[in-house]
């Protein structure tokens, strides 16, 4: 005799294995989820719910501009005099033409991140402002590359830095990530940090200001927070961290965003690996930090801290 199978609720399947319905009591969770969603832990903006950019459309935006600035490296070795503008020319045309959907898209799912009302030209426009400073960021880029190729003695020539070294990865991420930061397309840079992040496990923020001959070696841990700023040619090791020490609150016990709490760091400086350095400190000009220090104090310019330096240094 045929044993019928009872209906199933959609929220409360027979899966793969087996599980008999009501088990995971469904309906009571999906609509205890509504309740926090609508009311109890409610973080919506008013209107309606909004659709949040692509984490894979900014991934494709990112590689085909990185292939607009080096296009032989990173699109097609056999370009020649002829087609290299025309592959270029192609690669940013679809580049910022989905920049500039993502960039109004996330200004719409934010809701307070743009001008109130911003619309969709208003986008063209921002893109068309980070595309005109693309030529300044391959300018900084080059001298990245010229500075990884001078510090690192294992490094044989640039195409193998360009397509290999993790920390000149985060840098081209960043450069274009800062350029949209600054522009005022936040949430779109800070998305494209992350992706840089997930890909090179160095933590920039895209609102971190880095000078030009910037070298991160090894690279692997490294986190640079928001308001950081960092001179020419500086060149960081795996491990450091310019972070904050203490963050700032208003009367009410809010905290301040955007307050100055990252380090600054001036020209010439070396920092080795595991170094954490917090707080709106001053790392002086041509100073060395050696490996594993803590520092929240200023160094003066010229300066060599070591971890014996900061444990006998007065205060």
């Amino acid at each position: 005799m045929k044993r019928e199978t009872p209906p199933q609720s959609p929220l409360s399947p027979i899966g793969a294995a087996g599980t008999p319905p009501g088990r995971w009591q469904l309906d009571r969770i999906v609509a205890e989820l509504r309740v926090s969603r609508e009311q109890t832990h409610s973080i919506r903006q008013d209107g309606e719910a909004r659709r949040a950019p692509s984490r894979d459309t900014l991934e494709a935006i990112l590689d085909g501009l990185t292939e607009a600035l080096f296009p032989r490296h990173y699109g097609q070795s056999d370009l020649d005099g002829e087609n290299i503008d025309y592959f270029v020319g192609n690669k940013l045309s679809i580049a910022l033409d989905s920049l500039s959907a993502e960039i109004h898209r996330g200004a719409l799912f934010v809701g307070d991140e743009l001008e109130p009302g911003f619309e969709r030209e208003e986008a063209v426009e921002l893109t068309r402002a980070f595309a005109s400073q693309l030529p300044d960021v391959r300018g900084l880029l080059i001298n990245d590359l010229r500075a990884a190729f001078v510090g690192d003695p294992a490094a044989r020539n640039f195409p193998e830095i360009l397509i290999g070294y993790p920390g000149m990865t985060a840098v081209i991420h960043h450069r274009l990530a800062h350029l949209l930061y600054r522009l005022g397309a936040r949430l779109i840079a800070r998305l494209m940090s992350e992706i840089a992040h997930a890909r090179t496990g160095i933590d920039i923020h895209p609102g971190a200001s880095v000078g030009s001959g910037f070298f991160i070696d090894h690279g692997t841990g490294v986190v640079i927070g928001e308001t950081a700023i960092i001179g020419n040619n500086v060149r960081i090791y795996q491990a450091v961290t310019l972070g904050a020490r203490h963050f700032p609150t208003d009367d009410e016990g809010s905290v301040i965003k955007g307050d100055a709490r990252h380090p600054i760091v001036e020209d010439d400086v070396v920092i080795y690996a595991g170094a954490t350095i917090l707080g709106r400190i001053t790392i002086g000009r041509g100073s060395t930090i050696g490996g594993n220090v803590w520092l929240t104090k200023d160094v003066p310019p010229n300066s060599v801290v070591t971890q014996a330096t900061v444990r006998n240094r007065p205060g």
